[in-house]
């Protein structure tokens, strides 16, 4: 006697809901194993939804120096990522549109970065405006805000700004960008990178800042062809590669101690251009009284601020 498959089924236990990773194209990602969001709830309101995700623990670029830690610059990425998801998947703007980041903070608990012994699942609330984009329209800045959870406790929050481009209207804005400027006042610059241990990080390939010939500016010479950095291409330097150099700098400053970037809070004023040179100031530092440094960093290009950054967090050997 033979048996129907729904006869076969009968008594079964359910199938385990398998996990994977939100579509790559959501979060402006090449690679899948740069994609650290798996999944997205919306709340009733359609304002707050509620993301999954996970790190790994050993992470090719978002490491801390001794490998105990994640990176608190991999929350501010993925802050970044769940802001374009819940645009495309959950508001219905279209693959193609462009995102004009205008500022975004990230705010750490070290100890809730440690790693431990399997993978860090997270669970991250994003809470958006109710004048977020529907489908094809371009809007004007928009804030969201972020709060990450790692076994119900708090490990980061934030909040950032940003407008959405549709593509013709991106394709009119770049065609008129400037093209190099070479500002006489600008410093010798050195042939070589910095030394990875005097920016904070432990690979030559990671360095993004090049001497000058003054204590507190550099170049942000960072390499197009890093696989994290510039993950997939661009016309334009990416905010996170911005973020980077600000705490390459704030370390640079410090040296030979390094920062470690607790808090961040990044306005980015205008688009930072390939084909001109990019100068990085550190412009103030204010100790702290319980070992922490607060560094404000700017970048510069063709004589305008381009982004303005404050870094704060312990200061270690």
């Amino acid at each position: 006697m033979s048996l129907s498959a729904s006869e076969i089924g009968v008594g079964l236990p359910a199938l385990p809901r398998l996990t994977t990773t939100v579509p790559k194209e959501y979060v402006h990602r090449a690679s899948l194993a740069e994609v650290f969001l798996s999944g997205c709830t919306a709340q009733d309101d359609g304002l707050r939804f509620s993301l999954t995700g996970q790190w790994p623990r050993a992470h090719t670029f978002f490491n801390s120096a001794d490998g105990s830690s994640h990176d608190p610059l991999q929350a501010a990425e993925t802050f970044r990522q769940a802001g374009m998801f819940v645009t495309h998947a959950e508001h219905g703007v279209p693959l193609g549109h462009q995102f004009v980041l205008w500022s975004l903070s990230c705010h750490t608990d070290l100890e809730q970065l440690r790693i431990g012994s399997r993978p860090t699942d997270f669970e991250l609330e994003v809470t958006c405006p109710d004048t977020a984009p529907r489908g094809r329209a371009s809007a004007r800045r928009m804030g969201i805000g972020f709060a990450l959870r790692r076994d119900g406790r708090p490990v980061a929050h934030g909040d950032g700004l940003y407008s959405i481009v549709t593509p013709s209207v991106y394709a009119r804005l770049r065609a008129n960008r400037p093209g190099k400027q070479a500002g006489s006042a600008d410093p010798m610059v050195a042939a070589d990178p910095m030394p990875p241990s005097a920016v904070g990080r432990t690979s030559p390939a990671d360095v993004v800042l090049t001497p000058t010939d003054r204590p507190d500016r550099w170049l942000l010479t960072p390499d197009l062809a890093h696989p994290i950095l510039f993950d997939h291409g661009g016309d334009h330097l990416p905010g996170m590669v911005l973020l980077e150099g600000a705490r390459q700098a704030a370390c640079a400053r410090l040296a030979p101690r390094a920062l470690i970037p607790a808090s961040t809070s990044t306005t980015f004023d205008r688009y930072v251009e390939l084909d001109s040179p990019c100068w990085v100031d550190v412009t103030e530092v204010t100790p702290g009284g319980d070992g922490t440094v607060t560094v404000r960093v700017v970048g510069r290009q063709g004589g305008e601020t381009v982004f303005t950054s404050t870094v704060h967090g312990p200061v270690v050997d």
